[in-house]
């Protein structure tokens, strides 16, 4: 039996070794190079479509930045045949107010509100938490119109549906 031991047999199974995993990372490189190439050429083909047929958004956030993103995103989809449900909470429940009026975002100058009440004239549903109502000592009367108050098992409901996208801030 011969064995080669030493710094020769050595350097040849390293040098062995490297070839094997230089090999597979040029092959793997040059497969994903493939792949990108071949789905940056479809998504560029195709248009942006939303297979959504649901969504509800839950906007809790006192920002008005975020609140008004999360009109913008709604909006969005909804103009792309999505069902939107909108839940207002905590901060974000004074948007439903008939007294609110936000200052205006840039660059659209429009307000949270503004496009919730356009989304709600094209049938999106507005509904504030069952809490938020109590906890401002306000009542129904102050909420705008077609703005209603959630029941919880109707929206707890909702939200565990399959088919129905929950999008939370």
């Amino acid at each position: 039996m011969n064995f080669m031991f030493g710094k020769s047999a050595i350097n040849y199974i390293i040098q062995r070794n490297a070839m094997r995993h230089l090999t597979k990372s040029v092959l793997l490189s040059c497969l994903f190079a493939t792949v990108s190439t071949v789905s940056t050429s479809v998504m560029a083909q195709s248009p942006v479509t939303n297979d959504t047929q649901n969504a509800l958004f839950i906007v809790t956030s006192e920002s008005l930045q975020t609140q008004g993103m999360s009109m913008v995103l709604a909006n969005a989809m909804m103009q792309q045949g999505t069902k939107v449900n909108i839940l207002l909470c905590d901060k974000a429940g004074d948007l439903a107010l008939k007294t609110t009026n936000s200052a205006t975002l840039k660059p659209q100058n429009v307000t949270p509100e503004g496009i919730m009440g356009k989304m709600l004239a094209a049938g999106a549903q507005v509904q504030v938490c069952a809490l938020y109502l109590p906890n401002k000592g306000a009542t129904a009367s102050d909420l705008r119109d077609g703005i209603t108050v959630a029941k919880p098992p109707e929206m707890a409901a909702l939200m565990g549906r399959k088919d129905i996208k929950v999008f939370s801030n």
